[in-house]
């Protein structure tokens, strides 16, 4: 998705601005602060429930982004009195990746929250088709997640995740799509334009 000045002043964002946060600051500055109700630095993240689209129909929902998008989102159980998270999304599912990776405040021991790798799965578990869809998803560390007395399947109010396609295919297709509707305006305004004589 290609953000524009317009969208920039409505953000209230700085001319030239550009999001690359590290890990750290994303925890810091925007997880920890979302989660005890602070205001943001910047109102970039856009708020949805990630885990009910395709990967690629979530670029057009973020608020900023070009070949990164960032989201909070809840996060469910798959049983009501389980801890593993509910990971199917869209037409397939999302799998987990490597170790998670611990994350703390600069010069502490601590940890703070913690990161993990997603892929998503296009089809059903276990013989989904791998895509190059990825999130790293941010979850803080001491969050309480025992199941609550009401049979509810929330087990985070919010997770932060980074999407982005490993070979950047999404932003090729956009390109492509839009290169083919000017094609087919170009082509429909010849049409238009030639003489019921000449043909």
């Amino acid at each position: 998705m290609v953000r524009t000045r317009d969208t920039e002043a409505e953000l209230n964002l700085p001319p030239g601005f550009r999001f690359h946060p590290t890990d750290e600051e994303l925890v810091i500055h925007y997880l920890c602060r979302k989660a005890a109700f602070q205001r943001l630095p910047v109102p970039i993240i856009a708020e949805l429930d990630l885990y009910k689209f395709n990967p690629w129909e979530l670029p057009d929902k973020a608020l900023f982004g070009q070949k990164e998008w960032y989201f909070f989102t809840p996060r469910d159980r798959k049983y009501p009195n389980g801890s593993r998270p509910n990971r199917a999304a869209g037409s397939g599912y999302w799998k987990a990746t490597g170790a998670d990776k611990p994350l703390s405040r600069q010069g502490s021991s601590k940890m703070v929250a913690i990161k993990k790798a997603l892929v998503f799965y296009h089809g059903k578990a276990p013989r989904g088709i791998k895509t190059d869809w990825i999130i790293h998803e941010y979850r803080l560390a001491e969050a309480d997640r025992s199941p609550n007395k009401k049979g509810g399947l929330r087990l985070d109010d919010w997770v932060l995740c980074r999407l982005y396609n490993k070979k950047n295919n999404w932003g090729k297709m956009q390109q492509q799509q839009k290169e083919m509707e000017k094609d087919e305006t170009t082509s429909d305004s010849l049409e238009t334009s030639t003489p019921e004589s000449d043909i």
